[in-house]
């Protein structure tokens, strides 16, 4: 019971808690396609275009666990393979998922690799040389189980792969699925870097859910322009990594219409993009390397007094410092070991209690007995009565009676010695 209310809470709240707010329609089509590019700050203000100096994240895989990456310009050179887990979408994870949030994957896809329309002009990623894999899910309405379609998800991403996975969502739950332990330890241990949204407050999330929660996962949180927490597009909670930008941000739909858009959905796939660029420019780095280089160059946000921070976690993400600096290497994942998180708070596995039945038990006719024997006279020997009886009796009395005569024979002795000794009295 507590699995199936742990699933149907994820799969209710899930795109809810990460879209943040309903995206508004962004520069027009005619002679607006440098505009596109100037608003995208983030490219400037986080180190992304200094970082492209070095790499623009050739050879990196990033999976999209979303709603589907549609086909448009600035995404079609970009998707190289999908699959569709929900029951709902086509087979190469292309066909938008959901009645409200189809354009969902589209937008958090475009923020990672998007390939612009030209050197200067439209939309582009933070990876724009990535390569992603489109694997949708259905966050409400889909014939499968929510909780499923992540494990099926992450296991296909990880097997075509994938080096990043992007996961755009929450649950607004601490808690997660026990089925999920696997599938993320999956992932780590294939040396997957797996990007998380912290979630929103604006949506309703309060505090950092699942998966945001799950050890060894890079969580991300969302700040505005000037670098502030986020009031709406964004939440807090302990398991925070770094921030990115979550407002004023774009994305392509699927039907390649640009629009404006906010929420940690956002930060998420900036980062995921940094991510790439990570690893393209260190390619024999761990993934737990390529974490610890993004927390550790990420800048103090303004005000920030510790680290980590509730609302920022290490700080604001730095994609030049993160590809460039010099970081000595970890040998565990800074953001926790899923592992040993298991081995001390999931109950031992208890072998299943036999299900009571209605049905008779048919039980075996005994044996049958042996016919009695007839009994013996009790002044007959038997085996028995030679062995415990006779055989005892005589090994205790026959040394009774060898003692009692040596002793009988000493006695006569002394006594006669006694006698020899008397003298014998004379008559006068």
């Amino acid at each position: 019971m507590r699995r199936l209310v742990a699933a149907l809470l994820a799969g209710v709240i899930a795109v809810l808690v990460c879209t943040g707010a309903s995206a508004t329609p962004g520069p027009g089509e005619e002679g607006a396609a440098d505009a596109v590019r100037s608003q995208e700050y983030w490219l400037a203000d986080y180190g992304i275009e200094q970082a492209w100096k070095v790499t623009r994240g050739a050879g990196v895989k990033i999976a999209i666990i979303d709603t589907g990456v549609g086909h448009a310009p600035e995404l079609d050179p970009a998707v190289v393979g999908g699959t569709d887990v929900s029951g709902a979408g086509s087979p190469d994870g292309r066909t938008p998922v959901g009645v409200l949030d189809a354009n969902h994957g589209s937008w958090v896809a475009s923020l990672a690799a998007a390939r612009g329309t030209g050197a200067d002009t439209g939309m582009i990623g933070v990876a724009p040389e990535a390569q992603l894999l489109s694997i949708s899910i259905g966050f409400t309405g889909s014939p499968v189980p929510f909780t499923e379609q992540m494990v099926r998800a992450m296991r296909w991403a990880v097997d075509h792969g994938a080096q990043v996975i992007n996961l755009s969502l929450t649950t607004n739950t601490l808690d997660w699925d026990p089925s999920w332990d696997d599938a993320f330890l999956y992932a780590f241990e294939h040396d997957v870097v797996v990007v998380v949204a912290a979630g929103n407050r604006g949506s309703g999330t309060g505090q950092v859910g699942a998966p945001a929660t799950i050890p060894g996962v890079l969580t991300v949180a969302g700040v505005d322009e000037s670098g502030h927490a986020s009031v709406e597009a964004s939440t807090q909670g302990i398991t925070i990594g770094v921030s990115a930008p979550s407002e004023q941000l774009l994305g392509v739909s699927a039907n390649g219409e640009v629009v404006q858009w906010k929420g940690t959905s956002g930060a998420a796939p900036i980062v995921s993009g940094i991510v790439a660029l990570v690893r393209a420019a260190h390619p024999g780095l761990s993934a737990a390397n390529v974490i610890e280089r993004i927390i550790k160059t990420a800048r103090p946000a303004p005000g920030m007094t510790s680290v980590p921070n509730p609302f920022y976690g290490y700080g604001l993400v730095d994609a030049a410092a993160a590809v460039s600096a010099d970081v000595p290497l970890v040998s565990a994942n800074p953001m926790g070991d899923l592992r040993e998180w298991i081995r001390l708070y999931r109950r031992a596995p208890v072998a299943p209690q036999p299900v009571p039945t209605e049905q008779a038990v048919t039980v075996p006719p005994l044996p049958e007995a042996e016919p009695a024997s007839q009994p013996l006279s009790p002044l007959l020997p038997t085996r028995d009565r030679v062995l415990y009886g006779t055989l005892p009796l005589v090994a205790v009395t026959l040394p009774a009676i060898l003692v009692a005569l040596g002793v009988t024979a000493a006695a006569r002795r002394i006594r006669s010695a006694r006698t020899s000794r008397t003298p014998r009295r004379q008559k006068l």
